[in-house]
């Protein structure tokens, strides 16, 4: 019986839930399948045909017979007894591909722990990057802004008082007390002449000669280092930023590469379910398939609403090994219980991107996971990510704010008063059933498209089911 989060999933989706009567037993049960316009279904038991045969004779004759030329893989899994030949080699191959996921999410794990170290060293840049600017550019704060870059360069460049010839080993010398007074307060602004300007602030001064020497020494090689650290930082912040974007742009390519190992995993792993289920024992050969496929009826005559049937296979199979005379080859045919269900639906595209969502949602939980773990660590970077992406040329879909609703103007009454005149106007210059006479005309196109496609699909998928079992020399009406 199908569980409940079926009913939430289908809920979720906008999907009325289907309440189907169980083949030989006669009562209904809720399924994990939205509810039909129409509904046939065939159990078949035969040990002579394929089940490869009978899916291939479906969509072929839905394909060619009926004109459904667009065909959906919504499900695809296997599952196979522990003892029989199937699991080993099933076993093998989802190995391989545990293998390659392993590596690339180990790739992905190291990436992102590096994206945290490159947005640190862009913050520390940034923050000694503020210095500059603020002195380049005269702010209110320049002044306070260029006693700190001289500290830096007294701590970092000259070591401070633990080198003599420093401006802080200099002032414990007799004569040179004032000199990181005179150092701290001279400010020079035109960066293009530094001699000159160097020596008019310097000359000013009413000191011995000596002090204003070693003092014009120091501020010409203190504002040489600013301008070349200011130099060096812009070109490493551009830098860091170019290799930013192409870091996270490879993490997006190991995503990508991922992708289709993580779906192969998915589907090469056993379904738990039928594993369970009486039908498939340990010690017999035997495996089980379920195939789903979704086909839509793409005809000018439908403008929204198409014939749409949903194809459900569900095998319990044992495999028999096949072998062709030409080029010694070598594989396993199914032959088995065959349970084939086709439900009808009329679906507008919305709803078929609805009913592919809600089974993705069901069986790529794995990656949605890894997407959310990647997602969780980019949000703990801040906006600061996608700020420094976007200066590197990334592009982001940034939803616009809606505009807050300020207050009343004086203008608005009369703008509401000259609003109602021109509706007045309008209302005498033409038809007042205008524009309800047109949605009512759409209404009843879309109801009589609506009516025309569920008459298509009786046809459709009554027809095949009744084909398929004259074909197969079953029992048939009329």
């Amino acid at each position: 019986m199908a569980d409940d989060n079926a009913g939430k999933l289908l809920e979720k989706y906008k999907f009325e839930q289907e309440a189907a009567e169980e083949y030989l037993i006669y009562a209904t049960k809720k399924t994990e399948y939205p509810k039909p316009e129409f509904r046939n279904r065939i159990v078949v038991e035969s040990v002579s045909d394929s089940i490869e045969q009978a899916y291939f004779w479906i969509i072929d004759h839905l394909k060619y017979d009926w004109g459904y030329t667009n065909f959906i893989k919504i499900t695809d899994v296997f599952a196979a007894s522990e003892q029989s030949a199937f699991f080993g080699v099933s076993e093998q191959r989802l190995a391989t591909q545990q293998e390659k996921a392993a590596t690339y999410l180990r790739g992905i794990s190291e990436m992102v722990k590096a994206l945290f170290q490159i947005i640190r060293e862009l913050r520390i840049i940034d923050e000694r990057r503020a210095y500059y600017i603020d002195t380049m550019e005269e702010k209110s704060n320049a002044m306070s802004s260029e006693i700190t870059l001289k500290g830096v360069w007294i701590d970092q460049v000259e070591g401070g008082v633990k080198n003599a010839a420093s401006v802080y080993g200099l002032a414990q010398s007799v004569g040179f007390t004032i000199l990181p007074d005179l150092f701290f307060r001279i400010r020079v602004k035109d960066m293009n002449n530094l001699d000159q300007a160097v020596d008019a602030a310097v000359d000013k001064l009413e000191f011995n000669e000596k002090v204003k020497e070693v003092l014009k020494r120091k501020l010409r090689q203190f504002y040489e280092w600013k301008k070349r650290t200011y130099d060096e930082l812009t070109t490493r912040r551009k830098f860091i930023i170019k290799y930013l974007r192409q870091h996270y742009e490879t993490i997006k390519l190991y995503m990508g590469w991922i992708k289709p190992y993580l779906r192969n995993i998915r589907r090469l792993q056993l379904d738990q379910k039928k594993l369970d289920s009486a039908e498939m024992i340990t010690a017999f050969e035997g495996s089980m398939v379920e195939i789903e496929v979704l086909a839509k009826k793409e005809d000018p005559a439908y403008r929204k609403f198409y014939p749409c049937i949903l194809i459900h296979f569900n095998y319990r199979t044992k495999p028999y090994m096949h072998f062709t005379g030409e080029g010694y080859q070598r594989g396993p045919i199914h032959k088995g219980k065959f349970d084939m269900t086709m439900r009808g639906y009329v679906w507008s595209n919305e709803h078929i991107e609805n009913y592919t969502k809600m089974k993705e949602e069901e069986d790529l939980q794995l990656m949605s996971m890894i997407n959310e773990s990647i997602k969780e660590s980019m949000d703990a970077l801040g906006d600061e990510l996608k700020h420094y992406l976007m200066e590197g040329g990334e592009s982001f879909d940034i939803p616009k704010k809606p505009k807050p609703k300020g207050r009343p103007g004086i203008t608005e009454p009369f703008e509401a008063l000259f609003g109602g005149f021109k509706d007045l106007a309008g209302s005498f210059g033409g038809s007042k059933d205008d524009k309800p006479r047109k949605a009512s005309e759409d209404r009843v196109a879309t109801k009589d498209e609506i009516d025309k496609a569920r008459k298509t699909l009786k046809t459709d998928i009554y027809q095949t089911y009744k084909n398929y079992k004259k074909m197969h020399g079953m029992l048939t009406w009329a």
